[in-house]
């Protein structure tokens, strides 16, 4: 299980991996100290003290000054720092942008003394994490995540990677931070699309490890959509501990216990490919998913329509869709025929993540075509 500890005004969730732990600290300002931090797990990585310290910033134009703030620390804390600046969006988790960060590390003579470090949402997170990844066979990385899906999903757990043309995610790797450190003031100047679509994952988790959870989020959601800040602080140190006792359990998804992590997500990443990720934030899909999924579990006999209910009403009540926006855009089939390329599929054979009960999820395979094409159907796509 991780560990969980109050710092003062900080929370700390410690992922518990043998040589590979780290800790996630969550709060306030925690930016001011990360050329300490920094330099504390680096030197814990490398058993000992670390002759110079050099970074490069991985980030997008969308967060330039919040680069620029960590780049001031780290300097004055005796980092040297380069930048290297991606566009942002989906699009950019495609191998020519890996490619030419590869290049500025080359250009900055990296070694395995260097860190790359995220600064950005989950597209910038997974392309330096898989450029980390794959330099000299594995440089250190630390996330430090701008967006609320950043901070509870895709900072955490090592998962990097980018996008085939065809399917998400479907090229990529394991590779562990050596730290996040998730400073909540930089959510203040963050859109109401983008704080929605992270809310997307925060429902994830009730839905698959945590009824109370997600009974709290249904009874506060007043409180989320106004960003209260206690309640959101709690949401995001409670799905970090959530994912945390997945990863800690099944860190390669060897078990197949990770997997309920992509609960909703067979249906997300085959509406996001088709849209040439373009139109659909990540969150939204998930969330469109998610219904698309519980539809599928009643279809399968594994629920009844009551969860189905709840989980609409919670995703309506935060302002998320729960149907695709443009359902004569792509046809059943089609979309069927993306999930084929999904990750979870085995030799052709779907897979799917479903509900037995809420808090409870299962990873299905043999689900009948017709059915999921039936539950496709039922949201309005022919």
């Amino acid at each position: 299980m991780p560990a969980v500890t109050e710092n003062h005004s900080e929370r700390i969730v410690t992922v518990l991996l043998g040589e590979q732990s780290y800790d996630i600290i969550i709060g306030s300002d925690v930016i001011s100290s990360a050329g300490g931090r920094l330099r504390d797990w680096m030197e814990k990585r490398c058993g000992g003290a670390v002759s110079r310290g050099t970074c490069l910033i991985v980030t997008d134009a969308n967060v330039s000054r919040h680069a620029d703030a960590i780049a001031s620390v780290l300097e004055a804390a005796g980092w040297r720092c380069e930048r290297y600046e991606i566009e942002p969006g989906e699009t950019s988790k495609r191998l020519e942008v890996v490619s030419a960060g590869w290049d500025r590390l080359v250009e900055m003579q990296a070694d395995r003394q260097t860190v790359v470090v995220a600064v950005g949402g989950g597209v910038v997170g997974d392309a330096a994490g898989f450029i980390a990844a794959a330099f000299a066979r594995g440089v250190p990385f630390v996330q430090i995540p701008t967006t609320l899906l950043a901070d509870v999903d895709s900072s955490v757990g090592g998962k990097v990677g980018i996008n085939h043309p065809r399917a998400k995610n479907l090229i990529g790797a394991f590779h562990q931070p050596i730290g996040v450190l998730i400073d909540l003031r930089m959510l203040e100047t963050l859109p109401d699309r983008e704080y929605r679509a992270g809310l997307a994952e925060v429902v994830k988790y009730g839905m698959i490890l945590d009824a109370a959870f997600f009974e709290y989020l249904e009874r506060n959601v007043t409180e989320i959509n106004c960003r209260d800040p206690q309640t959101v602080t709690y949401l995001i140190s409670r799905s970090c501990e959530l994912k945390s006792q997945v990863v800690e359990e099944d860190e390669f998804e060897t078990t197949g216990l990770r997997a309920i992590l992509n609960f909703g997500h067979t249906f997300a990443h085959a509406f996001e490919a088709l849209s040439g990720y373009e139109s659909l934030l990540h969150g939204e899909a998930v969330s469109v998913g998610m219904v698309y999924a519980c539809r599928l579990a009643e279809y399968c006999g594994r629920t009844d329509a009551t969860l189905t209910a709840r989980l609409v009403s919670l995703l309506e009540a935060l302002h998320l869709p729960v149907n695709v926006s443009e359902p004569g855009r792509w046809n059943a089939k089609e979309i069927l025929g993306r999930m084929q390329l999904d990750k979870k599929t085995v030799q052709g054979t779907l897979r799917f993540v479903l509900p037995n009960r809420l808090g409870e999820m299962e990873l299905v395979k043999g689900v009948p075509e017709e059915l999921v094409l039936k539950a496709l159907q039922t949201g309005g796509i022919e």
